[in-house]
């Protein structure tokens, strides 16, 4: 038959093919997912008998299907039949829950969760101590209060968080689905479906529970879903039902059968199962089963079976909120609250052992002296002191300081530190510079406990093709032949085609359009009886039906003309499949068992035999074609380093070479490249390959190596057809982010998995790579090789530093500045390096460059990089990626970004924050990375010495009272100061305080290098600041008590005037170190000073508590209000002198800036006039 015949006149033997395809090569290769998929056909015109054919995936994601499942790793699925399915009642029904709690665990569970705090566990330790009789220092109630407060607050906020998830779950769970019951289908609500029930689902209707695929309304089984809830990819994704059960239906024949599978998993790419059906045993792979949550489109019904039902479901296995990390700041706080909790049992043994000496010298006088008096004489004579001995009056006494200084560990800084964080969270979300219009997506801030890890960052870790480039292909040259056709050196340059076809009295036109080659279109149109024009038609062939591409129909504005859509699952075949079809070729329909394509105005038909789809292992695509004229055709193409390896070198040596010589070109040119080849199959050749593939298939054991072993020979001796190039363009702005990057004394790094060539042009458009660069590029084979590169580039690498400081040897860099250096490796190279002693040689290298470029890394070679990084330095690390092939890289770092790009969703779901652009990084880590570690790093100071200012002034009142624990500030006053008193102006200074304006930050990015020097939060800020308030204490404490030294002042005025002192004095301290005010901190500032205030008159105007009326009484006098004033100035002077000396006399960056914003001088600041303080590599104050 010829083979320019049309469809209409195609052999009628239509052959009934049952397929299936994994995932697309975008899948996460490092997380061992195994998948499998079947096809079966007739295949007529060879005279052979039903043929079964199935593409393979890499070793290590097929590991499941390396053995058969015993029956102890089975589940048994009776089809349409769910009571002896669920016999034993051991499968789940099909209700999910994602809320937490219930009514009855709320409390204990909540409660459980929130202890996990070591300082909740300490106060509430404190609590418990204040009730028993001999320690109450406080009122039993009132100790309780603070940290009843705390609780509550956050048992609310889970509280109503949980309650949205029930509200979720239950509209879910009352979904409607068709379900059959009897052999009639009959509406059933989702959370009553069971497992081995037969599901009816409808057009865009969405998947009740995992169910394996029986029949279909297309009459090859096929049916169309969309995974978008599942991984977030809106291109369809096609799935099959057997060819034994596509002509059961209910409504002709009770469906009846078992299913053997695996055990529920979170493995969603991969399925493992054994389907008996009238005494055949079938295969079962992950292109026969819809998981739960997908949608099915393009297709009227599909039936299938429950295999997986409610929480048992692959969706539900893998739901999970955003990561639980602890930012460096946390953990830096928690050893400062390990010293503070030293500081703490000095203060007790302090009061301790001079209670021991006062009682050995008093032990006589204990009656008559104050602050002592055991003896209780209002109910007649009583002999009894209570007094407990020496020993365990000591011990009383140092529970009982416990108790009185336990606010000095603050218990308001954990939830203030939750509070800050929630509130930078929403200004990140709402900064527009992070909103991508293109997606319309906004920042997404998935980990509310590590915002301030964004000021600190030292490396960053990004992939490239979509986080750098827009994984938006767009075809750009093809080498057929050994002739190169460029678009991008064509005279018509930006001539694009609008190639369309009539069929049905309707116009179809490929929804985009693309650049051509005049010259090829030309060739492309003028018939194909030359040797020429068959390498060109086989070509735009293979382009055209060697993919997993479906076409839809779009309708437009006008109701004659149609648009086809390529669905696909990679954007690289959507490009190849719009380039062929602009040069004539185009692809009209797919089913599972043959695609017409559209070849110059004619319509053909090709019998789709075999499709072996891409993998890890082989690097290659393949798909067996019946054509026309009854030839048989294995069309491949795939990486040029796994392509050259099975192409025929025997013949067409100077078409090889030409090629060769193009890649080289395009991939200078940072174009993405594919080879393409093909060869003929003979009768004997394609029974062969169905035996060989009949036999693995139905292998029980070592089934995945023997069917790669199959594609692996039928991909052999190829005639090279050529290749085409495809342009990934970068992002806008990438090479000023990187360059603002780099400035802020940030190391980027990229991990790619493109060749060498594309990723170095690449690198020097995006400026990670310049010409003033001295390069190192190791590509080694083996590990000697790797070993000797590695020290050669040492050598030379430490030739080429110039240094101007002290080499810091401790952190494996130095404080040092060096010519620029990059360092380009290839993925074989580390193969040989990770996990081994090389990789300290690698790390000292790398920590000397200034670029990173790794090229043709595998995704967990991405992540063993990361992990030698951090393994090897305290520098803090994050990685950005938007592809499933990032997830691991994203995991191992210490922040994780995601870009919500063309690949889907893995990696922004793995993420601790997402966003649309590459260049939002900027924004991120030199704007709002720098506010929140200034803001937080500040906050945990402040608190700290908030609460410290306070225990030192109750530690001297200790010392004057014959160390009996009693204390003159109000009980109330002393359990309410953190959390009522002083709590709000902290956490809205920490959200709304900025020291810099945004402008600046972005002017200037060696402003960035503070947090990296951790110069907002180290253990000598730490220490100055207890420092100043030791000296704060004393001035409020004993400016009051000498003032009233012979007065007849009572205990609870002088109190109720330390209360007020420690107050505004922890108030003005905070205020002046305000630096924008707005007046949101004007009123949390001023109204928790007047706050106080009415507290203290409230509480002294209380008859049952002691202390009635003492404020009333004192405030009365002058010399009250002169010694509040007197007291708040003398504490504060000190700090505002050294506050001006060094601001005005020794400034840093950061307040030189800031001083040039007060002054609107941009002078001050220009380039020669202002330098800003070296970044160094390792160093930490």
């Amino acid at each position: 038959m010829d083979s320019t015949n049309p469809v209409d006149s195609s052999s009628n033997n239509e052959p009934s093919l049952y397929s299936s395809s994994k995932r697309s090569s975008m899948s996460i290769q490092s997380r061992s997912f195994g998948w499998k998929s079947m096809r079966e056909v007739t295949f007529n015109h060879s005279g052979s008998e039903p043929v079964r054919y199935e593409s393979t995936g890499d070793s290590e994601a097929l590991s499941m299907s390396q053995k058969e499942i015993s029956d102890e790793d089975a589940r048994l699925v009776y089809i349409n039949d769910p009571v002896k399915t669920n016999e034993k009642f051991e499968f789940a029904g099909n209700s999910i829950r994602t809320a937490k709690y219930s009514i009855l665990t709320f409390l204990p569970r909540n409660l459980f969760e929130q202890f996990h705090r070591v300082a909740y566990i300490y106060f509430l330790i404190i609590a418990i101590l204040n009730q028993v009789p001999y320690l109450v220092v406080f009122a039993s109630e009132v100790s309780i209060l603070p940290l009843a407060f705390v609780l509550l607050v956050a048992a609310v906020k889970d509280a109503y968080e949980d309650w949205r998830r029930h509200k979720s779950d239950k509209v879910e769970n009352n979904w409607l689905a068709s379900v059959l019951v009897d052999d009639q289908s009959q509406k059933k609500k989702w959370k009553d479906i069971s497992v081995g029930e037969i599901v009816k689902i409808h057009s865009n209707e969405t998947i009740p529970c995992d169910i394996v695929l029986l029949s279909t309304s297309d009459p090859t089984g096929v049916a169309y879903v969309q995974t978008i809830n599942l991984d977030g990819e809106s291109n369809l994704k096609t799935r099959y039902a057997k060819q034994e059960t596509l002509s059961k239906l209910p409504e002709n024949e009770r469906i009846n059968g078992l299913i053997k599978c695996e055990k529920p998993n979170r493995n969603i790419y991969g399925f493992q199962a054994n389907m008996e059906v009238d005494g055949r045993r079938l295969s079962l792979g992950s292109s026969n089963i819809i998981l739960r949550g997908c949608k099915l489109k393009n297709t009227d019904w599909a039936l299938g079976v429950a295999v997986y039902c409610g929480r048992e479901t692959k969706a539900m296995l893998n739901s999970s909120g955003a990561q639980s990390k602890r930012s460096r700041l946390e953990t830096s706080t928690n050893l400062e609250i390990i010293l503070l909790a030293f500081i703490l049992v000095a203060l007790c043994t302090v009061v301790s052992v001079c209670a021991a000496i006062w009682l050995k010298h008093h032990r006589y006088e204990l009656n008559t002296l104050p602050y002592y008096r055991k003896l209780d004489v209002s109910k007649g004579k009583n002999d009894s002191y209570g007094y407990y001995g020496w020993g365990l009056e000591i011990f009383i006494t140092f529970l009982k300081s416990v108790i009185v200084f336990q606010v000095i560990i603050p218990i308001a800084l954990y939830i203030s530190m939750e509070l800050v964080r929630v509130g930078q969270a929403y200004f990140m979300i709402r900064d527009n510079k992070m909103y991508d219009e293109a997606s319309h997506l906004r920042f997404q801030c998935r980990a509310l406990n590590i915002n301030e890890d964004l000021g600190q960052i030292k490396y960053v870790f990004s992939d490239k093709t979509g986080t750098l480039t827009e994984n938006k292909m767009e075809f750009q040259c093809a080498s057929i032949g050994g002739v190169d056709y460029s678009s991008i050196k064509a005279s018509l340059e930006n001539q694009q085609v609008d190639y369309s076809v009539q069929v049905d009295g309707k116009v179809l036109k490929p929804k985009m359009k693309v650049k051509i080659n005049p010259e090829l279109l030309q060739l492309s149109k003028g018939g194909f009886g030359n040797k020429d024009g068959k390498q060109i038609r086989d070509f735009f062939l293979a382009l055209a039906a060697c993919n997993t591409i479906v076409p839809l129909v779009v309708d437009t504005s006008d109701p004659t003309v149609k648009l086809i859509d390529y669905q696909g699952e990679s954007p690289d075949e959507q490009a190849l499949a719009y380039a062929a079809a602009a040069y004539g070729f185009m692809l009209i329909e797919r089913t599972s068992g043959h695609v017409i394509i559209d070849i110059q105005g004619e319509r053909q038909r090709f019998n789709v035999l075999g499709l072996h789809e891409f993998d890890s292992d082989r690097k290659r695509m393949s798909v067996i074609l019946g054509c026309p004229d009854n030839s048989t055709k294995v069309f491949v193409k795939g990486a040029d380093t796994s392509m050259f390896g099975v192409i025929d070198k025997s013949v067409n040596m100077d078409i090889i070479h030409a090629t060769e010589a193009h890649l080289h070109s395009y991939a200078l040119m940072g174009l993405r490249t594919l080879v393409i080849g093909m060869r003929d199959l003979n009768a004997s050749e394609f029974e062969q390959w169905h035996l060989a593939f009949d036999t693995a298939s139905t292998a029980l054991m070592g089934r995945a190596a023997l069917l790669r072993k199959v594609a692996t020979n039928v991909e052999n001796s190829l005639c090279i057809l050529g290749a085409s190039a495809i342009e990934d363009k970068l992002q806008q702005g990438v090479p000023e982010a990187i360059e603002s990057l780099r400035t802020a004394g940030i190391k980027v790094w990229v991990l790619t998995g493109d060749k060498q060539e594309t990723a170095i042009s690449i690198a020097y458009s995006s400026k990670l790579l310049t010409s003033k660069m001295t390069q190192i590029i190791i590509n080694c084979n083996n590990r000697d090789s790797c070993e000797r590169s590695l020290r050669e580039a040492l050598v030379n690498v430490n030739k080429l530093i110039t240094v101007s400081g002290v080499n810091n040897s401790t952190g494996g860099s130095s404080d040092a500045v060096t010519t620029s250096i990059a360092l380009i490796i290839d993925g074989t190279s580390l193969v040989y390096i990770i996990d081994s002693e090389l990789e300290e040689q690698l790390f000292e290298l790398a920590s000397k460059c200034s670029a990173v470029l790794c090229c043709r890394v595998a995704p967990l070679q991405k992540a063993g990089i990361v992990s030698l990084v951090k393994k090897r330095t305290s520098d803090m690390t994050l990685a950005i990626g938007d592809g499933a092939n990032d997830v691991s890289m994203i995991q191992m770092a210490d922040v994780g970004v995601g870009i919500s790009g063309q690949e889907g969703r893995q990696a922004v779901m793995a993420s601790d924050f997402a966003m649309g652009q590459f260049r939002f990084l900027v924004p991120l880590l030199l704007v709002h990375g720098h506010w929140n570690y200034q803001r937080l790093g500040y906050m945990v100071l402040y608190n700290l010495y908030r609460n410290a200012v306070l225990v030192l002034v109750l530690f001297w009142y200790v010392l004057f009272t014959a160390f009996t624990l009693t204390t003159a500030i109000n009980e109330l006053s002393s359990m309410l100061y953190s959390v009522i008193y002083t709590a709000l102006p902290t956490i809205v200074v920490g959200i709304l305080d900025k020291d810099l304006s945004k402008r600046t930050l972005l002017k200037y990015p060696q402003l960035y290098g503070a947090g990296q020097r951790q110069e907002a939060y180290n253990k000598k800020l730490f220490w100055w600041t207890m420092t100043d308030t030791l000296y704060q204490s004393i001035i409020v404490f004993f400016g009051p008590l000498f003032a009233y030294w012979n007065s007849d002042v009572d205990v609870a005025s002088i109190g109720d005037l330390w209360t007020l002192s420690v107050v505004i004095l922890v108030n003005l301290h905070l205020a002046m170190d305000v630096i924008r005010w707005n007046w949101i901190i004007h009123v949390s500032i001023w109204g928790s000073i007047v706050a106080t205030l009415i507290s203290v008159m409230v509480i002294d105007a209380i008859p049952s508590l002691s202390g009635y009326w003492a404020f009333f009484e004192a405030s009365r006098t002058g010399l009250f209000w002169l010694l509040l004033l007197g007291t708040i100035i003398a504490a504060l002077l000190p700090r505002l002198v050294v506050k001006f000396v060094l601001q005005n006399y020794f400034p840093n960056d950061i307040q030189i800036c800031r001083e040039a914003e007060k002054l609107e001088n941009s002078r001050v600041v220009e380039a020669g006039q202002t330098e800003m303080q070296p970044i160094p590599d390792a160093t930490r104050i």
